[in-house]
């Protein structure tokens, strides 16, 4: 299975137990009837990005979901956190891209975000065969992959948060979330199984309908008087007396 869609999202969630503040982060990023199931970082060749409203669409309560994710949770009072999944995507749409995950503390949603897509960008420049110094800011080494013609494009879905102030726990939550195309396929199927119920109704309701009223209520009272049962006083005087001679 290769999936052809992903799309991205993120959230936030407060509460005072940690796995139920991790909960209220899926919510917000509409995952939390799904079961995550976290996978390496590969983008797979001509994939297809989504936008969030599409792919949340395509996903059914209870499915497996294959994701690309990170979270980061903490409890102390006005403590920055953030979580992040970065994205490089190759010129090359026959080739695979990489996705990074990474967490911290202390960091915005920028720093942090970098940070994740420097990681995937790096990977795949490795991969491709693009020489640069690794010592260099990422500002510098992002032209030098972009120069190179061989990356088309990077980006980062990064959300970042500061503790509750009461000490509640706080989690943050990114991901870059697959879409099974195997959903739409089984969907279709049920709705055309629908479609020929109806068809079928139609045309039995048709059929009856284009009957002679006679035809109808004779019939009617045919089958009335072969399904209704005799009561127990009709049952007492037409029933034969057995015989014991």
């Amino acid at each position: 299975m290769i999936p052809k869609k992903i799309f991205y999202t993120k959230g936030v969630g407060v509460h005072r137990e940690k796995l139920a503040s991790f909960e209220m982060a899926l919510r917000v990023a509409g995952l939390a009837h799904c079961n995550l199931v976290l996978v390496s970082s590969i983008f797979p060749p001509g994939c297809k990005v989504v936008p969030k409203e599409e792919g949340l669409k395509a996903l059914r309560p209870g499915e497996i979901v294959f994701a690309i994710y990170d979270r980061e949770s903490t409890n102390e009072p006005n403590r920055l956190i953030a979580a992040s999944v970065g994205v490089a995507i190759p010129a090359d749409p026959s080739m695979h891209g990489y996705l990074s995950e990474h967490h911290s503390f202390g960091e915005t949603d920028e720093r942090a975000g970098e940070y994740a897509e420097d990681l995937a960008a790096s990977m795949l420049a490795t991969t491709l065969g693009i020489e640069f110094n690794p010592e260099l800011d990422w500002d510098e080494r992002e032209q030098i992959f972009k120069m190179s013609g061989k990356i088309v494009r990077t980006t980062n879905i990064t959300q970042s948060a500061i503790g509750n102030k009461d000490g509640l726990w706080t989690t943050v939550f990114a991901a870059a979330v697959f879409v099974n195309e195997d959903t739409a396929v089984l969907d279709t199927g049920k709705s055309n199984g629908s479609d020929r119920a109806s068809l079928q109704e139609d045309i039995l309701r048709q059929s009856i309908e284009a009957q002679p009223d006679s035809m109808n209520s004779s019939r009617l009272v045919q089958r009335t008087d072969k399904l209704r049962k005799p009561t127990s006083a009709e049952s007492f005087v037409t029933s034969p007396k057995k015989s014991f001679s």
